[in-house]
């Protein structure tokens, strides 16, 4: 066999062996959906058996067309604002506002001309049995119109910064403050990744990290 039949192959063996341990590489954990929850606590409604052959055609779009993606068949990654990541141990997150900064105090940083200040809100709920390090967390926020990267902003009105000590079964809202560029839109892309010693001693954290994609409100 020569060397270039030779690279060819071992090049084949290798990207099989990524896409088999992407396929069936470690989970973080999973996701609860709020649409989801919202439906199933929702009053039964009658709606139009869409395999119906003599439904009218504006029924049939107004009530059983969807252009968007099934929530099934969305990875458990990719959130929503108000869904929740429940991690494999018992964390638990969940993004809850991505809003407008409108009051300041007298020493916060207030974004240049042309940004927009933005506030995420996300709650954590700690269904482990024992404290947890709420420092281990780190968290990221990004631009998801046209990318676009983000300024950090120190703010104290209406704030709680993540640290300390989050006790076995209660959970904690906190905030964090960016500027984006107006030119790169409202939407924002929020991710979390975890960083404690138990998590990485796991290989859990190999899994996908979990992000929320919502618009600034």
């Amino acid at each position: 066999m020569n060397t270039r039949s030779g690279t060819i192959i071992a090049t084949a063996a290798l990207a099989a062996m990524l896409t088999a341990c992407s396929a069936d590489g470690p989970s973080q954990g999973s996701a609860e959906r709020a649409d989801k929850a919202a439906a199933s606590n929702a009053p039964a409604s009658k709606t139009p058996d869409c395999e119906d052959g003599t439904l009218e055609q504006a029924d049939w779009m107004a009530d059983c067309y969807s252009d968007s993606p099934e929530q099934a068949d969305q990875p458990d990654t990719e959130l929503a604002v108000g869904d929740t990541f429940a991690y494999t141990d018992g964390l638990k997150v969940k993004v809850d506002t991505i809003t407008t900064i409108t009051r300041w105090g007298e020493y916060d940083t207030k974004p240049e001309a042309g940004k927009t200040p933005f506030r995420v809100t996300w709650t954590i709920t700690n269904g482990t049995k024992k404290p947890y390090d709420l420092d281990d967390f780190g968290y990221d926020a990004q631009g998801a119109t046209t990318g676009g990267t983000t300024e950090s902003l120190y703010v104290e009105v209406d704030s709680k910064q993540m640290t300390g000590r989050l006790a076995a079964g209660r959970s904690g809202t906190f905030t964090s403050e960016y500027a984006l560029a107006k030119t790169d839109g409202k939407d924002v892309l929020f991710s979390m990744s975890r960083m404690d010693n138990q998590w990485l001693e796991s290989g859990s954290f190999l899994g996908e990290d979990p992000n929320w994609t919502g618009t600034i409100k």
